[in-house]
């Protein structure tokens, strides 16, 4: 089975130097670029959006993630149905139920019976279908063809049912083939018992990519991510209790977790995530050279994984896009024989 690859970038400014890595990144082979969506703390992505999707030729574009509470669903789904009638259905899109977007602005996030229903209505909508939205019948009179999937973040069990029974896609933040597996078999299951094909589903594992050789630095550069991660694992915690909601290994490392500070979100360097073991950084991210890179992706890909998308925000960006372009993606593809 072969596997699509994306990156995953912040839309901090200049603009024009997400533009570039996006282009970047269509020229060593990914299928797929990812942008945060946080108005406050980052750039607004659909504008950005525009103009990677201006500015490349093949790839598809999407938000990691938004949330149904940012803005109003209609919105959303112009957005999408816009950039397609502009660029020619290359957008896709990731939503969850809302973390820094909606946290910074002392919000909570969305229910999941909002979730599930904003998922409806943007999918209908941005695939040039008609709605039924707050009493009404909606439709874009202008959209025509229009086609948009609809992937959904989860950790907790309510979400990883949602995604099952209405879910395009999954997406997982972290890369821990185990719970990989444990979370997917969720998304699986839910899947079969709303009648839906589990097979159908696209299954995208995102996690901090780093090319290099230096454990301690490599570590120390996506340490972030272990405190990302640990915030919604929190939520659980304090919903469901310590123990078997998800997996033991997902809730015992935030123990000595004592806060999140918003204000250094997804950023290397992170003052307060001192908490996450170096045990934790090696499990839910990928590290190392180009080979241990291939091994982890290939035991991802044996559970089913789709997609990987790849967290770039480190100091090492052009470097680990090159080698994922010249030996990594290539171990994915397949070969060919020009002569048989």
């Amino acid at each position: 089975m072969t596997m699509d690859f994306g990156v995953v970038l912040q839309t901090n400014p200049p603009a024009s130097r997400t533009v570039q890595l996006a282009k970047l990144a269509e020229a060593h082979g990914f299928s797929h670029v990812w942008t945060f969506d946080s108005h406050l703390l980052w750039e607004e992505p659909y504008v950005i959006h525009s103009a990677i999707l201006a500015e490349t030729r093949r790839i598809t574009v999407g938000p990691f993630v938004t949330n149904p509470a940012t803005r109003d669903w209609t919105v959303t789904a112009s957005v999408f149905a816009t950039l397609n009638e502009m660029y020619g259905n290359r957008t896709i899109c990731g939503i969850g139920r809302g973390d820094s977007a909606v946290r910074v602005t002392n919000g909570t996030p969305t229910t999941m019976a909002e979730l599930r229903e904003s998922i409806h209505v943007i999918r209908e909508l941005a695939n040039s279908r008609a709605v039924e939205y707050k009493g009404a019948t909606l439709q874009f009179p202008w959209s025509r063809g229009s086609e948009l999937d609809v992937w959904v973040a989860a950790y907790g069990p309510q979400a990883l049912k949602l995604t099952g029974e209405v879910g395009d896609g999954f997406i997982l933040q972290l890369a821990d083939p185990d719970i990989a597996a444990w979370m997917i078999r969720q998304v699986k299951d839910a899947a079969a018992a709303a009648g839906r094909d589990p097979d159908a589903i696209a299954f995208c594992v995102a996690a901090p990519m780093y090319v290099g050789d230096d454990g301690e630095h490599m570590r120390d550069q996506c340490r972030w991510f272990g405190g990302m991660v640990g915030n919604h694992v929190a939520d659980i915690v304090s919903r469901y209790g310590q123990r078997g909601a998800v997996p033991d290994e997902l809730t015992d490392y935030i123990a000595g977790r004592t806060g999140y500070d918003y204000n250094s979100h997804g950023r290397a360097g992170n003052d307060h995530v001192d908490f996450v073991p170096d045990a934790i950084v090696d499990r839910f991210c990928i590290l190392g050279t180009a080979a241990d890179h291939v091994a982890k992706l290939e035991q991802l890909r044996d559970l089913g994984v789709t997609q990987f998308a790849g967290y770039l925000q480190h100091d090492n960006k052009e470097e680990t896009m090159r080698v994922y372009g010249e030996s990594i993606i290539p171990a994915f593809r397949g070969g060919i024989a020009a002569k048989r």
